[in-house]
Order: C-alpha cells, then sequence, then structure tokens
C-alpha cells in the first residue's frame, strides 16, 4: 500500500473508471463522473477525514484536483449522495475491490 496521498488518488480513480459507469443517470447533470467521486471517497478513508474536511483539503490542493479531473469541487453533500449511491447500489464493494487489486499490483 503506498503511503502518498497523490498516488493513492490516482490508483483510486482508475479503480473508480474500471468498476463504475461514467454516470449514475442519464439526466443526472454531469459535473462530475462517479469514478471522481470515488476517487474523492477513497482519499477520504485514506485520510481519515470527514466529508467537509477532504473538500477543504482539496481547496489547498490543486495537485489532487488535477490529477482527479476536477473543475470545481463539490460539495460535501455531493458526497455523501454518492457514497450513499454507491453503497445502495452495491458498486462500492466492487470499487473498493478494483482499487485493493490496483494497489497491491503496484507495490
Amino acid at each position: 500500500m503506498t503511503k502518498s496521498p497523490l498516488a493513492f488518488v490516482r490508483v483510486a480513480l482508475e479503480a473508480g473508471q474500471a468498476a463504475l459507469p461514467p454516470y449514475s443517470c442519464p439526466k443526472s447533470p454531469h459535473t462530475y463522473t462517479q469514478a471522481q467521486l470515488f476517487a474523492i471517497l477513497a482519499l477520504k478513508e485514506f485520510l481519515q477525514l470527514d466529508y467537509r474536511g477532504v473538500i477543504a483539503h482539496l481547496a489547498d490542493w490543486s495537485e489532487a484536483c488535477d490529477a482527479i479531473g476536477l473543475q470545481k469541487l463539490p460539495n460535501f453533500s455531493t458526497l455523501k449522495y454518492a457514497q450513499d449511491r454507491l453503497q445502495e447500489k452495491g458498486a462500492s464493494q466492487r470499487c473498493w475491490a478494483a482499487l485493493s487489486i490496483s494497489l497491491a499490483s503496484a507495490d
């Protein structure tokens, strides 16, 4: 497992892209992909922050925002809704499994 949050978020984004469709609904605003939201949620767990904390952290960290491909930061509530949606659809387990495989192969 990597100790670099930036390397971790890059791997999390790739895992999310492999495990998730780009958007949860065809009529969604398409502001953030599900992979981007998953990468932020994974970073939240990696850094042991809450929803507001990870957004504040990203606000000060442009390199991570660039790695995730964010044009603007989501509201903390967007992360909560995304996490609920991923868990409800069972996609969360697929993403975390893909992430753990990616991290294991990176070592």
